[in-house]
């Protein structure tokens, strides 16, 4: 299913909030791929425009969004016009996050890891969770409140409030043993596609060749990892989640993973 266009607001079952286009073709494209399959209703909210990237423009990362979208089946997807390199954690950030979660209204939202590399990357997961609390206040007028921001909205009016249930962070940016993961092993392959979808970042050129690992080298790298996160629970691919809340388990017996 092609990606909405950004003036339509579906009701989604799973929302990822990264900093960049390409962050979750990276961290849970293979996810989002599975679920939208088991006819669940997903979106990528991008926070910036890739602006300030060493390769490609804006508008060459919005058409590999879009193909990318397409591949994953996402329901939605759109980017905010937060500056590249500048996603800090301020109010009207977080505003305009929080009317985005009452707009799309989903149960499970992915941030990125909390503490990274990228500095845009570990803000996005502290706006995103804090966005998420925000979206929730009863008494919280967004447009109202974005507009003291100057901030300016493409619809004015104010939504009910939503939390999602779950917030989860794709954590294959950040070195730290996850919670669990997801079986990917079926959506490897077109997960990997979408990620070359952005040729103006992964197709072999003499720009930033210094920076960015060849175009041969990338689909090891990421077979890598996903091989290794799948050894961890007994499956091929895999991708690698956080949560900060203990689970909860009914049936000792349906427990998954072999332990000996």
């Amino acid at each position: 299913m092609p990606a909405s266009s950004p003036e339509q607001f579906p009701q989604l079952d799973i929302l990822a909030i990264a900093a960049h286009r390409d962050d979750v073709e990276q961290t849970c494209g293979g996810t989002l791929l599975q679920m939208a399959q088991k006819g669940k209703r997903t979106g990528i909210l991008d926070l910036t425009q890739g602006e300030m990237g060493t390769r490609g423009s804006a508008q060459d990362r919005a058409r590999e969004a879009a193909e990318a979208a397409r591949l994953l089946e996402v329901s939605w997807r759109d980017a905010l016009a937060i500056p590249d390199g500048r996603v800090e954690n301020t109010y009207a950030n977080r505003l305009q996050i929080a009317l985005m979660i009452r707009q799309l209204r989903p149960r499970v939202v992915i941030l990125p890891y909390w503490r990274g590399r990228h500095p845009d990357h570990y803000m996005c997961s502290i706006l995103g969770y804090e966005a998420c609390f925000l979206a929730g206040l009863k008494k919280l007028d967004i447009p109202q409140a974005l507009a003291g921001e100057h901030v300016e909205l493409r619809k004015q009016e104010n939504l009910e409030p939503h939390r999602p249930f779950k917030i989860l962070y794709a954590t294959l940016y950040y070195d730290v043993r996850p919670t669990f993961v997801v079986d990917i092993s079926e959506q490897f392959e077109t997960r990997f596609a979408a990620l070359m979808a952005y040729k103006s970042q992964f197709a072999d050129q003499h720009e930033g060749s210094t920076i960015f690992p060849a175009q041969a080298e990338i689909r090891d790298r990421i077979h890598s990892m996903a091989r290794f996160y799948g050894l961890l629970a007994g499956v091929k691919y895999a991708e690698p989640f956080f949560q900060k809340e203990i689970g909860l388990v009914e049936d000792l017996l349906a427990l998954p993973v072999q332990s000996i």
